[in-house]
């Protein structure tokens, strides 16, 4: 089997909360290695391999510190503590498609939905928010859903059911269909206790969301879990739409039947704590093979 390049966006993605100490990505059969940042400022990989091969195999492992409180407390402006209020018009700009609804939504029924949530005009900002991410967990079961794709919005509000990805679709377009500018996340869930949903043992790939709120910048939402502000959660990669932040993607040259699976593994662990600090190991493992 011969293989094409690989895009692969599988770098944690730094901030002041996150210190990434290292990262080490390896690919078999050997490639060559390209790096590069998307227009969002994800570390995007292109690995090109030469030689064929049965099986693919692609090895990222992260060491980092993650500094977020488990309960935050958000400065939000005064001017926008209180919904409806008014972006300035370098917001407006700058935020451009990321307050666009993604999916058609001719007949209104996401934003009537959305709407319900809005207990008074005006009415709290970041309360709203969370009724919002609260309300997509109460109405849609969580469920493991393996095939390609993503649901629309309609699609998971007919369905009552969704994996992470499909409740992080449905709570952005929600909260832009009001006004909002939202973006998704892609990256690992740090499940130590084993009782988040969507987790499968202490860490797995995970999608979730935030939204800007003037003063309080990008607040993270996590309506699979009714979370907000992101204390287990280590971001990979944020974009407009879900299917920018897909972590691999490539092709390869061979039989019609020669793809027989892909097995992804991701392991995130607690390091030794008297180096850095609250430091996390993350590692993802994604095999495919031939027949």
């Amino acid at each position: 089997m011969e293989f094409g390049p690989h895009r692969l966006m599988l770098r944690p993605r730094e901030s002041r909360n996150l210190r990434l100490i290292a990262h080490d990505l390896e690919v078999t059969p050997a490639a060559a290695i390209t790096w590069a940042h998307d227009v969002f400022s994800n570390t995007v990989a292109t690995a090109t391999l030469n030689e064929k091969s049965d099986t693919l195999v692609i090895d990222s492992r992260a060491e980092l510190t993650l500094d977020v409180d488990q309960w935050p407390i958000f400065d939000i402006a005064a001017s926008a503590a209180y919904y409806p209020f008014l972006l300035t018009d370098d917001e407006m700009t700058d935020l451009g498609a990321l307050r666009l609804q993604g999916y058609l939504d001719s007949s209104g029924r996401l934003r009537e939905w959305a709407q319900g949530f809005v207990a008074g005009s005006p009415t709290g900002t970041l309360a709203l928010l969370k009724d919002i991410s609260a309300g997509v967990a109460a109405r849609i079961t969580y469920e493991v859903r393996e095939g390609e794709g993503t649901q629309s919005p309609e699609q998971t509000l007919n369905r009552n059911q969704g994996s992470c990805r499909d409740f992080a679709v449905l709570f952005v377009d929600a909260v832009r269909s009001l006004g909002f500018g939202a973006r998704i996340v892609s990256g690992y869930l740090y499940d130590p206790d084993h009782d988040a949903v969507g987790s499968d043992g202490a860490g797995t790939t995970h999608a979730w969301a935030e939204v800007y709120v003037p003063g309080a910048g990008w607040i993270t939402f996590d309506p699979t879990n009714r979370s907000v502000g992101g204390y287990n959660l280590i971001p990979v990669a944020v974009a407009r739409d879900i299917r920018q932040t897909m972590p691999v993607s490539g092709s390869f040259v061979g039989d019609r039947d020669a793809f027989r699976e892909m097995d992804v593994r991701v392991q995130v662990a607690r390091c030794d704590p008297s180096t850095y600090g609250n430091v996390l190991t993350a590692q993802q493992s994604r095999h495919s093979g031939q027949r």
